[in-house]
């Protein structure tokens, strides 16, 4: 099987979506460089978090990180670009999986029901085939043992992407857009909202006005990265 698998790899080589070097048998979606390169945010040991910060008297967050700086035209923009443009769901998955390793030692997901990953509009899901912050989730999901949620969450309207837009459009663009299919499921739970990328917090004070009536619901949020605004 060690041969066949080489003589593969020579037919068709298998490239690390970070840095597009070669990868070695052994190696999955990433080389073991990036893996030990990639900048980790660690958000959750810092007591001026960032995005805790940002959504303070908007949203009352439990607990909030990401688990990688977005550089521009850096390594963690290359994962996300193959994630979202390029059918990379794998890319995805494994970043969940590293997520709750990371994690898993500290307090972070004491007291999680449910992993909710920020949904799209049907009609994006639709085009696009899958929902990358989806795949985040299940990552996080398969390796922690939380059960995964993605139908309670629902986008009700199609909107146009974040990227390039103000603080203020942001927020426009994302209010009212968001909705509960079932107001009990969430009732008195603790739930870890997921996306791919958080810059102003707009999309996620855009998901707490579909929850914030939600009786006794608590709220945290994990993304794979933070883009600094």
């Amino acid at each position: 099987m060690t041969l066949i698998n080489d003589f593969m790899s020579l037919i068709y080589p298998r490239y690390c979506e970070a840095c597009e070097g070669l990868l070695y048998k052994h190696e999955r979606v990433v080389c073991n460089k990036c893996v030990l390169s990639l900048p980790k945010s660690n958000f959750h040991l810092n007591n001026t978090n960032p995005i805790i910060m940002a959504l303070g008297g908007r949203v009352p967050l439990q607990q909030a990180t990401s688990l990688f700086l977005f550089e521009k035209d850096g390594k963690v923009q290359n994962l996300l670009h193959s994630l979202k443009y390029e059918n990379q769901q794998n890319i995805g998955v494994l970043m969940g999986n590293t997520f709750y390793n990371d994690l898993k030692t500290t307090s972070f997901f004491e007291g999680i029901n449910y992993i909710v990953p920020v949904p799209l509009h049907k009609k994006k899901q639709a085009s696009r085939g899958y929902n990358q912050s989806e795949c985040f989730a299940k990552g996080i999901s398969e390796t922690s043992g939380i059960a995964l949620d993605t139908t309670t969450l629902i986008r009700e309207l199609e909107t146009s992407t974040q990227t390039k837009k103000r603080k203020y459009e942001r927020w426009e663009n994302v209010k009212d857009v968001f909705a509960l299919s079932n107001v009990e499921t969430f009732k008195n739970e603790h739930i870890l909202l997921v996306d791919d990328v958080i810059t102003t917090g707009s999309t996620v004070e855009g998901v707490w006005q579909a929850l914030k009536d939600v009786e006794g619901i608590h709220i945290s949020v994990a993304t794979i990265a933070y883009a600094d605004k």
